[in-house]
């Protein structure tokens, strides 16, 4: 049952934001700056802002929320930084250092490069326990349990002050009764440490895989989990009635206690809402193609959905770790507002990895940075005006942000401040649009088959020079692009991925009817939890895949089967879609080889009813939004000229900007370059298209 409001809340790396969705269709959007040391913080002076703003108190708005959405970076910060829990692994005798063997070779990109450093491991050596047992690949018991192993290894936990532990035992996707039973003595000798079950978390074949990521789940565990509490006992606090649903890696939501169990589906929380948001801004157009990338303080976020499907990742490495489950596949960068500008050895201008984030952040935020950042350059070009970030509440300071740029960047390369800002500037566009193409073109894709969204509190400063770089002829720029990854969680539904291993020749009413039958084992699990979680059976979905591949070779490719029994008359169209898909990731296919199954997964949706879509009333014309008038700078010769400043909420449906021009939201400030021109459509996003 709809109540008045629906609230998302994205904690990036230097900005968190806040999307208020009401019941009539209005969308309010918030801003405060990350807290990374508590990350509640930030939640906490954003909900204040938002009482300010709508006159109400925090109470009273979150009582009326039949959805309170958190998208967090904790977890992939707790793995970025290494400052997970201390972690202990207890594995079969004989395979402690398949974590560090990693398959034989380095992640791709990597691999014949003898001087790339190993992988810093979760689990250091000493914490991984081999314990003798051994289940063969038919799932039969060789040699049982020896319980004295776990409980040495427990014993060793406890004195080394392990918090977390990882349990990965041999074909326990086929057996697993030793793990369990190791778990059970974990839970008596450990009661108070995060435990993952390997076979329980990813029930897949593959031994590297299912371990790595069940380390990588305990080692995050502690930490999601006192976050997650934090979160919960705040809202509580103030009056949810609901609880507080987490965003997750996969694209769909979850409750606490799902996201603390699952810790490692939280990696890539915050951005693998922004394919719903993109498709949401786009569907007005009918535009089914969508890029969007989401230009924070700190990343570039790039997403690809074709024919409305975003693509999801299996068994990758993330920041050097395999991880099994499934994923929203995003390509991130080091590209954002903080992203610093700097020398090399060889004395050419570089833009990040490296970010000046939410602090001490840009050198115009004037709160103790020094190195001149991708914000700072904006400043400079004239792009961003001073004092209207955040709406006014958050002056930044135009001096500081030239004498850094000078110092650090135009003084050693002998040139102009502002030929170097516009460097910088430059420079993170190249930056970003090689990422674009990594997800575009080297997959296969052509990017002016596309329209580009622009997403995140930066993007829209450089949206029009990434689409002119790109050849793409058209952009959308909602009003909420500052804000759009959490206006995506407050549209998604929520979703949970059940998996089992099922290796079987694809042939046979036999194997049809097994598989079948594990279908409906793992799918009356995923029902059971969101029936749990109050949703009506009518309100759940269920669609299947199957990891399959041509008996002899190594790897497999997901093919999605819809949600129907396998039959011998099915078969054959199952069949056909793993030769297409085969054949778009490989360029071929052989119908002529037999077909086997490895893995199986159905994905459980709770289907959430979405918010009305904005109308914005028709406007009276751009020249009545005018503002002002300031230089800016749009070639690298450095030369300024005289551009025009629009009032975005003085714009209303059918007004028209022309280009070079600025529009400045209240988060976010439209870069208009010469040569394009800038709709405002009735759904509340400009169209940006190049002028003939």
């Amino acid at each position: 049952m709809r109540t008045k409001y629906r609230l998302g809340v994205d904690a990036g790396g230097t900005f968190t934001d806040f999307v208020l969705a009401g019941d009539a269709g209005n969308v309010s959007l918030f801003k405060t700056l990350s807290t990374p040391e508590d990350p509640t913080k930030a939640i906490e002076n954003g909900l204040s802002l938002m009482a300010e703003g709508l006159g109400l108190k925090q109470e009273e708005i979150i009582s009326q929320c039949d959805l309170c959405i958190n998208g967090t970076t904790v977890g992939l910060n707790a793995l970025i930084q290494h400052k997970g829990a201390k972690t202990g692994l207890i594995c079969t005798a004989g395979h402690e250092d398949s974590l560090e063997i990693r398959l034989g070779h380095k992640e791709d990109g990597y691999r014949y490069d003898a001087e790339y450093p190993p992988a810093q491991m979760l689990v250091p050596r000493y914490l991984r326990r081999g314990v003798r047992e051994r289940v063969l690949s038919n799932g039969s018991v060789r040699t049982a349990l020896v319980e004295e192993d776990v409980r040495a290894a427990c014993t060793l936990f406890l004195e080394e002050g392990v918090e977390a532990v990882a349990i990965s035992l041999l074909w326990s996707v086929l057996n697993p009764a030793h793990e369990r039973r190791a778990a059970e003595i974990v839970r008596e000798m450990m009661p108070g440490s995060f435990l993952t079950v390997g076979s329980e978390l990813y029930p897949q074949v593959r031994e590297y895989t299912r371990t790595s990521t069940a380390v990588t789940n305990a080692y995050l565990g502690p930490t999601l989990k006192r976050y997650v509490d934090s979160v919960d006992r705040y809202f509580a606090d103030h009056g949810a009635k609901y609880p507080v649903r987490y965003f997750q890696s996969n694209g769909g939501l979850a409750i606490g206690g799902a996201m603390t169990d699952r810790s490692v589906y939280a990696i890539n929380s915050g951005p693998a809402s922004a394919p719903q948001a993109g498709l949401f801004v786009s569907d007005p157009f009918d535009q089914k193609n969508v890029i969007t990338v989401d230009m924070g303080g700190t990343s570039f976020d790039i997403t690809l959905t074709k024919d409305g499907n975003t693509n999801l990742n299996k068994n990758i490495d993330f920041l050097r770790y395999r991880i099994g489950v499934p994923m929203i596949q995003v390509e991130t960068l080091g590209a954002g507002g903080g992203s610093i500008g700097w020398i090399d050895d060889m004395g050419l201008l570089q833009v990040g990895p490296q970010s000046a984030g939410a602090d001490p952040g840009p050198v115009c935020y004037g709160q103790g940075g020094t190195e001149p950042t991708v914000t700072d350059a904006n400043i400079v070009l004239g792009y961003v005006n001073p004092g209207a970030l955040l709406g006014g509440r958050m002056q930044l300071n135009r001096d500081k942000a030239y004498a850094a740029i000078k110092q650090r960047v135009a003084d050693p390369l002998e040139i102009s401040v502002e030929r170097a800002a516009y460097g910088i500037f430059t420079i993170v566009n190249n930056n970003m649009v090689n990422g674009i193409r990594r997800v575009s073109v080297e997959r296969g894709f052509d990017p002016r088959d596309f329209v580009l969204v622009a997403a995140g509190g930066a993007g829209a400063a450089h949206i029009t020079a990434l689409a002119r770089e790109m050849g793409i002829d058209s952009v959308l720029v909602p009003k909420l692009a500052s804000g759009l990854c959490a206006f995506g969680q407050v549209i998604s539904d929520v979703k949970y991925n059940y998996m089992a291993s099922a290796p079987h020749r694809f042939e046979g009413d036999a194997t049809f009817g097994q598989l079948n039958d594990l279908f409906a084992e793992i799918e009356e699990q995923g029902v059971a939890h969101l029936e749990a979680d109050g949703f009506a059976r009518a309100d759940i979905d269920v669609r299947r895949s199957m990891d399959m591949r041509y008996v002899g070779q190594v790897h497999e490719c997901t093919v999605d089967i819809g949600n129907f029994d396998i039959t011998g008359e099915t078969a054959d169209q199952v069949k056909e879609a793993f030769h297409q898909r085969h054949e778009q990731l490989y360029t071929y296919s052989e119908r002529h080889n037999a077909v086997e199954v490895v893995n199986i997964e159905s994905t459980i949706y709770g289907r959430v009813e979405k918010p009305n879509p904005p109308h914005l009333g028709d406007g009276a014309g751009a020249a009545g939004a005018l503002k002002s008038q300031r230089p800016m700078i749009f070639s690298n010769d450095g030369k300024a000229v005289d551009c025009p400043v629009y009032d975005g909420e003085r714009l209303g449906a059918g007004d028209e900007v022309d280009g070079p021009a600025v529009i400045e939201e209240v988060t976010t400030t439209i870069v208009i370059e010469p040569h394009w021109q800038a709709l405002l459509h009735e759904s509340g996003s400009y169209v940006l298209r190049r002028k003939a």
